[in-house]
Protein backbone atom coordinates (compact mmCIF):
# COMPACT_ATOMS: atom_id res chain seq x y z
CA UNK A 1 0.00 0.00 0.00
CA UNK A 2 1.54 3.35 -1.01
CA UNK A 3 2.54 5.70 1.79
CA UNK A 4 0.21 8.60 2.44
CA UNK A 5 1.55 11.92 1.20
CA UNK A 6 2.55 14.47 3.85
CA UNK A 7 -0.20 16.96 4.65
CA UNK A 8 2.03 19.93 3.77
CA UNK A 9 2.73 18.50 0.32
CA UNK A 10 -1.01 17.97 -0.26
CA UNK A 11 -1.74 21.57 0.74
CA UNK A 12 0.96 22.85 -1.61
CA UNK A 13 -0.54 20.82 -4.45
CA UNK A 14 -3.99 22.27 -3.70
CA UNK A 15 -2.61 25.83 -3.71
CA UNK A 16 -0.98 25.20 -7.09
CA UNK A 17 -4.21 23.68 -8.44
CA UNK A 18 -6.22 26.63 -7.12
CA UNK A 19 -3.88 28.97 -8.96
CA UNK A 20 -4.35 26.89 -12.09
CA UNK A 21 -8.14 27.17 -11.68
CA UNK A 22 -7.92 30.97 -11.55
CA UNK A 23 -5.61 30.98 -14.57
CA UNK A 24 -8.04 28.69 -16.40
CA UNK A 25 -10.95 30.98 -15.55
CA UNK A 26 -9.13 34.00 -16.99
CA UNK A 27 -8.12 32.05 -20.11
CA UNK A 28 -11.67 30.77 -20.67
CA UNK A 29 -13.10 34.28 -20.25
CA UNK A 30 -10.54 35.62 -22.70
CA UNK A 31 -11.46 33.04 -25.33
CA UNK A 32 -15.20 33.48 -24.78
CA UNK A 33 -14.92 37.23 -25.36
CA UNK A 34 -13.87 36.49 -28.95
CA UNK A 35 -17.40 35.17 -29.51
CA UNK A 36 -19.69 36.23 -26.65
CA UNK A 37 -20.35 39.94 -26.03
CA UNK A 38 -21.31 41.06 -22.53
CA UNK A 39 -23.22 38.61 -20.31
CA UNK A 40 -20.44 38.63 -17.69
CA UNK A 41 -22.70 37.37 -14.89
CA UNK A 42 -24.11 34.61 -17.08
CA UNK A 43 -20.62 33.43 -18.04
CA UNK A 44 -19.43 33.46 -14.43
CA UNK A 45 -22.40 31.38 -13.28
CA UNK A 46 -21.80 28.88 -16.09
CA UNK A 47 -18.13 28.60 -15.07
CA UNK A 48 -19.08 28.13 -11.39
CA UNK A 49 -21.30 25.21 -12.43
CA UNK A 50 -18.56 23.71 -14.60
CA UNK A 51 -15.87 23.98 -11.93
CA UNK A 52 -18.16 22.44 -9.29
CA UNK A 53 -19.61 19.67 -11.48
CA UNK A 54 -23.15 21.04 -11.79
CA UNK A 55 -25.81 21.21 -14.51
CA UNK A 56 -27.52 24.40 -15.70
CA UNK A 57 -30.95 25.40 -16.98
CA UNK A 58 -30.59 28.47 -19.19
CA UNK A 59 -33.65 30.66 -19.69
CA UNK A 60 -33.80 33.40 -22.29
CA UNK A 61 -35.52 34.76 -25.38
CA UNK A 62 -34.44 33.58 -28.85
CA UNK A 63 -31.26 35.09 -30.28
CA UNK A 64 -29.48 35.77 -26.98
CA UNK A 65 -26.61 33.32 -27.67
CA UNK A 66 -27.68 30.59 -25.24
CA UNK A 67 -26.68 27.81 -27.63
CA UNK A 68 -23.56 29.67 -28.78
CA UNK A 69 -22.40 30.06 -25.17
CA UNK A 70 -22.58 26.33 -24.47
CA UNK A 71 -20.98 25.38 -27.79
CA UNK A 72 -18.14 27.82 -27.23
CA UNK A 73 -17.56 26.59 -23.67
CA UNK A 74 -17.19 23.02 -24.88
CA UNK A 75 -14.64 24.11 -27.47
CA UNK A 76 -12.42 26.09 -25.11
CA UNK A 77 -12.59 23.25 -22.58
CA UNK A 78 -11.51 20.68 -25.19
CA UNK A 79 -14.53 18.49 -24.39
CA UNK A 80 -16.81 16.45 -26.60
CA UNK A 81 -20.06 18.25 -27.33
CA UNK A 82 -23.51 17.02 -28.29
CA UNK A 83 -26.64 19.01 -29.05
CA UNK A 84 -30.09 17.43 -28.68
CA UNK A 85 -32.96 19.39 -30.20
CA UNK A 86 -35.95 18.47 -28.07
CA UNK A 87 -39.17 18.06 -30.07
CA UNK A 88 -42.62 16.57 -29.29
CA UNK A 89 -41.82 13.34 -31.16
CA UNK A 90 -38.44 12.71 -29.48
CA UNK A 91 -38.26 9.33 -27.73
CA UNK A 92 -36.11 8.38 -24.69
CA UNK A 93 -34.04 6.01 -26.84
CA UNK A 94 -33.24 8.94 -29.13
CA UNK A 95 -31.33 10.40 -26.19
CA UNK A 96 -29.85 7.42 -24.38
CA UNK A 97 -29.28 5.07 -27.32
CA UNK A 98 -30.67 1.62 -28.04
CA UNK A 99 -29.73 -1.95 -28.94
CA UNK A 100 -29.55 -2.62 -32.67
CA UNK A 101 -29.23 -5.87 -34.60
CA UNK A 102 -25.76 -6.27 -36.06
CA UNK A 103 -24.77 -8.96 -38.57
CA UNK A 104 -21.21 -10.19 -38.97
CA UNK A 105 -20.67 -10.30 -42.75
CA UNK A 106 -17.98 -12.97 -42.42
CA UNK A 107 -19.86 -15.47 -40.27
CA UNK A 108 -23.46 -14.36 -40.65
CA UNK A 109 -23.75 -14.28 -36.85
CA UNK A 110 -26.40 -11.90 -35.52
CA UNK A 111 -26.13 -10.08 -32.21
CA UNK A 112 -27.62 -7.10 -30.42
CA UNK A 113 -25.16 -4.25 -30.04
CA UNK A 114 -25.70 -1.08 -28.03
CA UNK A 115 -25.57 2.10 -30.12
CA UNK A 116 -24.88 5.05 -27.79
CA UNK A 117 -27.15 8.07 -28.09
CA UNK A 118 -26.14 11.75 -28.11
CA UNK A 119 -26.14 11.83 -24.30
CA UNK A 120 -22.71 10.18 -24.44
CA UNK A 121 -20.68 13.40 -24.53
CA UNK A 122 -18.87 15.56 -22.00
CA UNK A 123 -21.10 18.59 -22.56
CA UNK A 124 -24.71 18.00 -23.63
CA UNK A 125 -26.92 20.85 -24.80
CA UNK A 126 -30.59 19.94 -24.29
CA UNK A 127 -32.07 22.61 -26.54
CA UNK A 128 -35.64 23.71 -25.70
CA UNK A 129 -36.03 20.89 -23.19
CA UNK A 130 -39.65 21.82 -22.45
CA UNK A 131 -40.65 20.99 -26.05
CA UNK A 132 -40.61 17.24 -25.41
CA UNK A 133 -43.08 15.10 -23.40
CA UNK A 134 -42.39 14.13 -19.76
CA UNK A 135 -41.47 10.54 -20.71
CA UNK A 136 -38.52 11.80 -22.71
CA UNK A 137 -37.62 14.48 -20.17
CA UNK A 138 -37.46 11.74 -17.54
CA UNK A 139 -34.75 9.97 -19.54
CA UNK A 140 -32.40 12.71 -18.36
CA UNK A 141 -33.09 12.13 -14.65
CA UNK A 142 -30.84 9.12 -14.11
CA UNK A 143 -28.23 10.51 -16.46
CA UNK A 144 -27.96 13.87 -14.68
CA UNK A 145 -27.90 12.37 -11.20
CA UNK A 146 -26.03 9.09 -11.68
CA UNK A 147 -23.98 9.83 -14.82
CA UNK A 148 -25.02 6.51 -16.32
CA UNK A 149 -27.57 5.06 -18.73
CA UNK A 150 -29.58 1.88 -18.21
CA UNK A 151 -30.85 0.12 -21.36
CA UNK A 152 -32.40 -3.35 -21.31
CA UNK A 153 -31.14 -3.86 -17.77
CA UNK A 154 -27.53 -3.08 -18.68
CA UNK A 155 -25.73 -0.07 -17.21
CA UNK A 156 -23.47 2.09 -19.37
CA UNK A 157 -21.41 4.71 -17.48
CA UNK A 158 -20.80 8.06 -19.10
CA UNK A 159 -17.36 9.51 -19.66
CA UNK A 160 -16.34 12.17 -17.14
CA UNK A 161 -16.61 15.10 -16.88
CA UNK A 162 -20.31 15.26 -17.74
CA UNK A 163 -22.46 18.38 -17.75
CA UNK A 164 -25.96 19.10 -19.04
CA UNK A 165 -26.95 22.58 -20.18
CA UNK A 166 -30.66 22.80 -20.97
CA UNK A 167 -32.31 25.81 -22.58
CA UNK A 168 -35.86 27.08 -22.40
CA UNK A 169 -37.64 29.80 -24.33
CA UNK A 170 -39.85 31.77 -21.90
CA UNK A 171 -41.96 33.35 -24.66
CA UNK A 172 -43.54 30.56 -26.70
CA UNK A 173 -45.39 28.41 -24.17
CA UNK A 174 -47.89 26.71 -26.49
CA UNK A 175 -47.12 23.05 -27.03
CA UNK A 176 -44.61 22.92 -24.18
CA UNK A 177 -44.33 20.55 -21.23
CA UNK A 178 -43.16 22.29 -18.03
CA UNK A 179 -40.36 20.42 -16.31
CA UNK A 180 -41.46 18.59 -13.15
CA UNK A 181 -40.05 19.83 -9.86
CA UNK A 182 -37.99 16.64 -9.40
CA UNK A 183 -36.11 17.33 -12.63
CA UNK A 184 -35.75 21.05 -12.00
CA UNK A 185 -34.09 20.19 -8.70
CA UNK A 186 -31.35 18.30 -10.60
CA UNK A 187 -30.08 21.57 -12.06
CA UNK A 188 -27.61 23.48 -9.92
CA UNK A 189 -28.54 26.82 -11.49
CA UNK A 190 -31.30 28.44 -13.46
CA UNK A 191 -29.40 31.08 -15.40
CA UNK A 192 -31.43 33.93 -16.90
CA UNK A 193 -30.00 35.46 -20.07
CA UNK A 194 -31.31 39.00 -20.57
CA UNK A 195 -31.04 41.48 -23.43
CA UNK A 196 -27.72 43.25 -23.96
CA UNK A 197 -27.03 46.92 -23.45
CA UNK A 198 -27.19 49.18 -26.51
CA UNK A 199 -23.40 49.34 -26.90
CA UNK A 200 -23.03 45.56 -26.54
CA UNK A 201 -25.77 44.98 -29.09
CA UNK A 202 -24.02 47.28 -31.56
CA UNK A 203 -20.82 45.29 -31.02
CA UNK A 204 -22.70 42.03 -31.69
CA UNK A 205 -24.11 43.40 -34.95
CA UNK A 206 -20.67 44.60 -36.09
CA UNK A 207 -18.85 41.37 -35.17
CA UNK A 208 -21.41 38.95 -36.62
CA UNK A 209 -21.56 40.77 -39.97
CA UNK A 210 -17.76 40.94 -40.36
CA UNK A 211 -15.43 38.16 -41.55
CA UNK A 212 -15.31 35.23 -39.12
CA UNK A 213 -12.72 35.45 -36.36
CA UNK A 214 -9.95 32.90 -35.90
CA UNK A 215 -10.46 29.51 -34.32
CA UNK A 216 -10.80 29.23 -30.54
CA UNK A 217 -8.04 27.40 -28.71
CA UNK A 218 -8.72 24.83 -25.99
CA UNK A 219 -7.35 26.06 -22.67
CA UNK A 220 -8.52 23.39 -20.19
CA UNK A 221 -8.58 19.61 -20.55
CA UNK A 222 -11.18 17.22 -19.21
CA UNK A 223 -8.70 15.81 -16.68
CA UNK A 224 -8.00 19.29 -15.35
CA UNK A 225 -11.71 19.96 -15.03
CA UNK A 226 -12.14 16.75 -13.02
CA UNK A 227 -9.28 17.85 -10.75
CA UNK A 228 -11.07 21.19 -10.27
CA UNK A 229 -14.24 19.32 -9.23
CA UNK A 230 -12.33 17.56 -6.45
CA UNK A 231 -10.48 20.71 -5.39
CA UNK A 232 -13.74 22.64 -5.04
CA UNK A 233 -15.06 20.05 -2.59
CA UNK A 234 -11.92 20.44 -0.44
CA UNK A 235 -12.54 24.18 0.09
CA UNK A 236 -13.43 24.90 3.70
CA UNK A 237 -16.76 26.36 4.78
CA UNK A 238 -17.43 27.66 8.28
CA UNK A 239 -20.43 26.58 10.31
CA UNK A 240 -21.73 30.16 10.21
CA UNK A 241 -21.71 30.28 6.39
CA UNK A 242 -23.28 26.81 6.06
CA UNK A 243 -25.97 27.78 8.58
CA UNK A 244 -26.65 31.00 6.68
CA UNK A 245 -27.22 29.00 3.47
CA UNK A 246 -29.60 26.70 5.37
CA UNK A 247 -31.47 29.61 7.00
CA UNK A 248 -31.85 31.36 3.66
CA UNK A 249 -33.37 28.21 2.18
CA UNK A 250 -35.62 27.46 5.14
CA UNK A 251 -37.01 30.98 4.99
CA UNK A 252 -38.28 30.20 1.46
CA UNK A 253 -40.71 27.61 2.86
CA UNK A 254 -44.08 29.17 3.78
CA UNK A 255 -44.65 26.80 6.73
CA UNK A 256 -41.47 27.99 8.48
CA UNK A 257 -41.83 30.54 11.27
CA UNK A 258 -38.84 32.45 9.84
CA UNK A 259 -40.49 32.90 6.42
CA UNK A 260 -41.18 36.55 5.49
CA UNK A 261 -44.77 37.63 4.85
CA UNK A 262 -44.14 37.68 1.08
CA UNK A 263 -43.14 34.01 1.17
CA UNK A 264 -46.22 32.99 3.16
CA UNK A 265 -48.45 34.90 0.77
CA UNK A 266 -46.93 34.04 -2.61
CA UNK A 267 -45.01 30.76 -2.28
CA UNK A 268 -46.64 27.35 -2.57
CA UNK A 269 -43.51 25.26 -1.95
CA UNK A 270 -40.09 26.43 -0.85
CA UNK A 271 -36.67 25.18 -1.88
CA UNK A 272 -35.56 21.63 -1.06
CA UNK A 273 -32.55 20.47 0.94
CA UNK A 274 -30.58 20.39 -2.32
CA UNK A 275 -30.66 24.20 -2.35
CA UNK A 276 -28.24 24.80 0.57
CA UNK A 277 -26.07 21.93 -0.67
CA UNK A 278 -25.76 23.59 -4.07
CA UNK A 279 -25.35 27.04 -2.52
CA UNK A 280 -22.34 25.89 -0.51
CA UNK A 281 -20.80 23.80 -3.29
CA UNK A 282 -21.18 26.59 -5.86
CA UNK A 283 -19.95 29.07 -3.26
CA UNK A 284 -16.74 27.04 -2.95
CA UNK A 285 -16.12 27.27 -6.70
CA UNK A 286 -16.88 30.99 -6.72
CA UNK A 287 -14.50 31.58 -3.82
CA UNK A 288 -11.66 29.86 -5.67
CA UNK A 289 -12.43 31.81 -8.83
CA UNK A 290 -12.06 35.02 -6.81
CA UNK A 291 -8.79 33.97 -5.17
CA UNK A 292 -10.12 32.86 -1.79
CA UNK A 293 -9.75 29.51 -0.02
CA UNK A 294 -12.92 29.68 2.05
CA UNK A 295 -16.58 30.38 1.34
CA UNK A 296 -17.87 33.77 2.40
CA UNK A 297 -21.38 35.08 2.97
CA UNK A 298 -20.97 37.15 -0.20
CA UNK A 299 -20.63 33.94 -2.23
CA UNK A 300 -23.90 32.57 -0.86
CA UNK A 301 -25.72 35.84 -1.51
CA UNK A 302 -24.30 36.20 -5.02
CA UNK A 303 -25.52 32.73 -5.99
CA UNK A 304 -28.89 32.76 -4.21
CA UNK A 305 -30.88 33.75 -7.31
CA UNK A 306 -29.63 31.11 -9.78
CA UNK A 307 -29.78 28.41 -7.08
CA UNK A 308 -33.22 29.23 -5.67
CA UNK A 309 -35.27 30.67 -8.54
CA UNK A 310 -36.24 27.28 -10.03
CA UNK A 311 -36.68 25.61 -6.65
CA UNK A 312 -39.31 28.02 -5.31
CA UNK A 313 -42.80 27.23 -6.58
CA UNK A 314 -45.11 30.23 -6.66
CA UNK A 315 -48.84 30.00 -5.96
CA UNK A 316 -51.89 31.41 -7.76
CA UNK A 317 -51.71 34.74 -5.92
CA UNK A 318 -48.18 35.31 -7.18
CA UNK A 319 -49.14 34.46 -10.75
CA UNK A 320 -52.19 36.70 -10.71
CA UNK A 321 -50.23 39.60 -9.20
CA UNK A 322 -47.17 38.91 -11.37
CA UNK A 323 -44.84 38.41 -8.44
CA UNK A 324 -41.64 36.70 -9.60
CA UNK A 325 -39.34 34.31 -7.78
CA UNK A 326 -36.51 36.83 -8.13
CA UNK A 327 -38.50 39.40 -6.16
CA UNK A 328 -39.18 36.82 -3.44
CA UNK A 329 -35.47 35.91 -3.31
CA UNK A 330 -34.60 39.60 -3.04
CA UNK A 331 -36.92 39.79 -0.04
CA UNK A 332 -35.27 36.71 1.47
CA UNK A 333 -31.83 38.28 1.16
CA UNK A 334 -33.10 41.31 3.05
CA UNK A 335 -35.04 39.34 5.67
CA UNK A 336 -32.46 36.71 6.63
CA UNK A 337 -29.70 38.44 8.61
CA UNK A 338 -26.03 37.87 7.85
CA UNK A 339 -24.31 36.73 11.06
CA UNK A 340 -22.16 39.30 12.80
CA UNK A 341 -18.49 39.27 11.90
CA UNK A 342 -19.22 38.20 8.32
CA UNK A 343 -16.36 36.83 6.28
Amino acid sequence: MPAERPKLETQQDDVALAERLRTARDAIMSELRHVIVGQEEVIEQALVALFSGGNCLILGAPGLAKTLLVQTLSRVLDLTFSRIQFTPDLMPSDITGTDILQIDNATGHRSMVFAPGPIFANVVLADEINRTPPKTQAALLEVMQEHRVTVQGRVYPLAEPFHVFATQNPIELEGTYPLPEAQLDRFMFEIVVDYLSEDDEVQVVRSTTAPAAGRLRPVVTGDELLAFHQLVRRVTVSDAVARYAVNLTRASRPAEASAPDEVKRYVAFGASVRAPQQLVLAGKARALMHGRYHVGFEDIRALARPVLRHRIIMNFHAQSERVTTDSVIERLLKAVPVPAGSM
